[in-house]
């Protein structure tokens, strides 16, 4: 094993350990060759590796050692030189005077919106310089995120990362990255991409302002990657632009996220107040449903929109009736098969609100089986939490299968929340089916209580009781 005053390849001279990780340790070390200071990653190989096994890995490091000195970017820690000892590969580094993002993070605790978006965007640049030439981190996170005294951040560790369609040689099954910072479709056992990078760094800058990961911050590995894997994510408490751009990269929908250097330039208007177009959606499944008062609430809510949808159903319904002659008399066009599907689609999300939480075993027969995967003790625990829910807008059809809808609503441990979801709807068996929820917007609602909403409702009470006493004065 390697110490400290050990001269590694005939010119590195180790001065004091500086990190360690399950990658492996990091140490200062003096270049006496070149007069400089470096860094010095030793791979740490798994114990218990056949001969085989130890050589894949060994060459593996040299081919990522290789991969990550092709990439010469400001934001990016460089790597000089891979070598060997006895005990492994030594990947030999910029060394940076830093703290970590982690480190910051826990001695300070969440950050400012603005620094949180220099960082951001410094790094977004650097990812989307390795994303142009081929290269993916995968293990994106704020321990690999280096901040400096003058505020300058530098991603580093690109020990895990590749170039995209080399061959792999690490082991068929296992994991690489972070769990609290992978993105839904890793977590499921997909290929990390440039993708789930640019989700990664959503969920770093996600910590970074709100100061917990994005999924919670438990020991279990395994729930945690169910969590992830399902997007149960918790809804940020900080709002603004960086939190429009972060969400906007962590949409569940790789295909919907921006690329890394859109999120780039997102991250640097952020930062200087420049507007950029980020739309604020992130997918989850249901975090809480409504109580038996507020389904009675909802359906109250609901009648208008309930009516103008059963209007277009009708005439939809009766139009193939009417005759060549009917159409000919300034009659309207037949309404196309998405307006249809529009009302078909709202009507849907109306009787699925309505059947919560109190029927939550009809309501999981209008999930699709995509939804119901996710487990159906999972799904009832969702909806227990919440202590009032009303309607602020009614399902409004924004797309051939999706719907949003306005939510207010109380849960114990966060208070009261006002929301704008969307569903998205899938056909199956000749029914409407729920395939996801998510919340575009969520903020939380201040100087309102449960309490204070029942003394709301009681004074509307005695309002109409006294209304009621001067009619029949009159």
């Amino acid at each position: 094993m390697i110490e400290q005053g050990d001269l590694i390849a005939g010119r590195y001279r180790l001065q004091r350990q500086i990190g360690s990780g399950g990658m492996g340790v990091v140490w200062q070390a003096f270049d006496e060759r070149l007069d400089r200071v470096v860094a010095l990653k030793h791979l740490v190989l798994q114990p218990g590796l056949s001969t085989e096994e130890a050589e894949r890995s060994r060459q593996r490091a040299v081919r990522e050692a290789r991969i990550a000195a092709s990439l010469q970017h400001p934001g990016a820690v460089t790597v000089h030189d891979v070598t060997e000892d006895d005990d492994g590969p030594v990947l030999v580094m910029e060394y940076v005077p830093a703290r970590s993002l982690a480190e910051l993070i826990a001695a300070r605790g969440p950050l400012p919106a603005s620094q949180a978006a220099r960082i951001g965007g410094q790094v977004a640049a650097a990812l989307a310089a390795a994303h142009e030439a081929g290269i993916v981190h995968r293990d994106i996170k704020p321990a690999n995120i280096l901040i400096t005294d003058t505020g300058t951040a530098k991603i580093t560790d690109f020990g895990i990362a590749r170039v995209h369609g080399d061959t792999t040689v690490t082991a068929t099954g296992l994991l690489v990255g972070t769990p609290a910072f992978l993105a839904p479709e890793v977590a499921q056992g997909h290929e990390p991409n440039r993708t789930s990078d640019v989700f990664s760094l959503g969920a770093t800058l996600y910590t970074a302002v709100e100061g917990r990961a994005p999924f919670g911050d438990g020991d279990n590995a395994i729930a945690l990657l169910h969590a992830v894997a399902a997007g149960q994510m918790i809804p940020p408490a900080h709002h603004g632009p960086i939190t429009d751009v972060v969400l906007h990269m962590m949409r569940t929908d790789p295909a919907a996220r921006p690329t890394m250097a859109q999120a780039a330039e997102s991250l640097h208007a952020a930062a200087t107040g420049r507007p950029a177009p980020a739309p604020t959606r992130v997918d989850l499944q249901p975090v809480a449903g409504p109580s038996a008062a507020a389904s009675r609430r909802l359906r109250t809510a609901l009648p208008i929109a309930a009516a103008a949808v059963a209007a277009v159903v009708l005439i939809a319904l009766l139009y193939p009736q009417l005759t060549s002659s009917d159409r000919a008399v300034n009659q309207p066009p037949a309404p196309t098969t998405s307006t249809v599907a529009a009302a078909q689609l709202q009507q849907a999300v109306a009787d699925y609100y309505a059947l919560l939480p109190d029927r939550t075993d009809e309501a999981w027969t209008r999930l699709s089986p995509a939804m119901q995967a996710q487990g159906r003790e999972q799904y009832e625990k969702a909806w227990k939490d919440v202590k009032d829910l009303v309607v602020t807008s009614a399902p409004q059809a924004t797309n051939t299968d999706t719907v949003t809808i306005g939510l207010e609503y109380v849960i114990e441990s966060r208070g009261r929340l006002r929301e704008t979801r969307q569903l998205r709807l899938i056909t199956g068996g000749g029914r409407v089916l729920i395939d996801s929820e998510q919340v575009l917007t969520s903020e939380r609602v201040n100087g309102k209580s449960e309490d204070g909403d029942k003394k709301d409702r009681d004074g509307e009470k005695d309002d109409k009781k006294r209304g009621e006493e001067r009619k029949g004065g009159n």
